[in-house]
């Protein structure tokens, strides 16, 4: 009976040998931790396996410096900054009187033009008759002449064939000197229709003197449409929708030809994503690409790869790294990606230029939603089984890379 009987002793040293004992529970949870983490590493990796992104994008567009064709003062502003304008709208307005009066100029010589063109048009239509007539009343002198030349050679020798006795030497020398006389006649008179012959060479001068004040119409009226165009450069307008931006004017300026007044902004926007050389090979034109902003972290934009910089961003740089030296050493380059935004702007949340973005690329037909928003959309659980599941979504053809934005 003495060894059923334990001591106090002995009961304790059961008691932490027991609790020394390792149990199952902790062995259990270490190995739901381990499962839990391989499933979120496996969905991690399912999710973003098609997936190309980097940090280094932003938003970009055309920007057109604005600027007037003539110079002058500023006598009207028409904009603010950041001022949203259509294509059309007035903008600035310089001082048109020298213009005005250069316009005036050549719309009296243009009426000057025309009215020499009217006086030779009137001595054309003259010639046609007069110098026909001419002709003709030559012709008449001709034969005039012709008669009075044979009467006064007819009365020449009926004087001298008479008898001395019968006539006096007065009358021999008047017939004679009538004879000159028609003889003369009929030189002028055939001289003057060799003049009126050339009918249709005095015509043709008329008709070239008209040519030459048409040419001068012509050129008055170039010179007129381009006082005038003058004159409308002295009003700058949008050319095409935008905002305006960098303004530095003010009434009152002096400005010159080809002076920046200020920026336009075109709404229409895309991105530009320089992605390092080793993941351009998973990627082409035509893939989709999901773009969240910076500034707005609400918005949820929808675009496509639309081409591919034929050059890294180092070869288009100012200085362009020299690499023919002894100490290279190779860096990964980044390469210029254009992405198109097909859908999601918001008219009301415009997107300025230089906004950084976080454009992931897809690759292939299979288009995944990105990770961080399928555990931010966790929180709203209607939205979570229809967000975070995969959609087949039909990529765009593939469009030819363009060395160019």
């Amino acid at each position: 009976m003495a060894e059923d009987q334990k001591t106090p002793a002995d009961e304790q040293e059961n008691n932490n040998n027991e609790r020394k004992r390792p149990g199952k529970k902790p062995l259990i949870i270490l190995g739901i931790v381990v499962v839990v983490m391989v499933v979120v590493a496996l969905v991690w990796w399912f999710l973003t396996r098609n997936e190309e992104t980097t940090d280094d994008a932003f938003t970009d567009g055309d920007v057109v410096t604005i600027a007037p064709k003539t110079a002058g003062y500023v006598t009207g502003l028409h904009v603010r900054d950041n001022q949203r304008v259509k294509k059309g709208d007035l903008l600035v307005v310089i001082d048109p009187r020298d213009t005005t009066a250069q316009r005036d100029q050549a719309q009296a010589q243009l009426g000057l033009a025309i009215a020499q063109l009217h006086q030779a048009q009137a001595q054309l239509a003259l010639s046609k008759v007069q110098y026909p007539a001419q002709r003709d009343e030559a012709k008449a002198q001709v034969l005039k002449a012709q008669a009075d030349l044979a009467n006064a050679q007819a009365e020449y020798r009926r004087q001298r064939g008479v008898d001395p006795r019968a006539t006096t030497q007065q009358s021999i020398d008047s017939a004679n000197a009538q004879l000159r006389s028609a003889q003369a006649a009929l030189a002028s008179a055939q001289a003057q229709l060799e003049v009126a012959e050339q009918v249709q060479l005095q015509i043709r001068q008329q008709e070239t003197n008209v040519e030459a004040r048409e040419r001068q119409v012509e050129q008055a009226k170039a010179q007129l449409e381009t006082a005038n165009l003058n004159l409308s450069y002295t009003e700058v307008r949008a050319p095409f929708d935008g905002f305006v931006t960098k303004r530095n004017v003010q009434p009152g300026t002096l400005v010159q030809a080809g002076t920046a007044l200020f920026s336009l902004v075109s709404p229409n926007v895309w991105v530009v994503a320089n992605f390092k050389e080793s993941q351009l090979e998973r990627m082409k034109p035509g893939d989709k690409v999901t773009v969240s902003v910076d500034a707005w972290p609400d918005m949820e934009l929808e675009g496509h790869v639309d081409s591919i910089q034929q050059g890294s961003g180092s070869r288009f740089s100012a200085f362009p790294a020299e690499n023919a030296t002894g100490n290279f050493v190779k860096i990964v380059q980044r390469v210029p990606v254009k992405i198109v935004i097909d859908k999601g702007l918001d008219p009301n949340k415009p997107l300025p230029l230089g906004l950084s973005v976080a454009p992931p690329v897809t690759r292939g037909r299979w288009r995944l939603l990105s990770p961080w928003r399928c555990l931010w959309k966790f929180w709203t659980p209607p939205s979570l089984t229809w967000r975070c599941r995969t959609s087949r979504v039909r990529s765009p053809p593939a469009m030819t890379n363009r060395p160019g934005f």
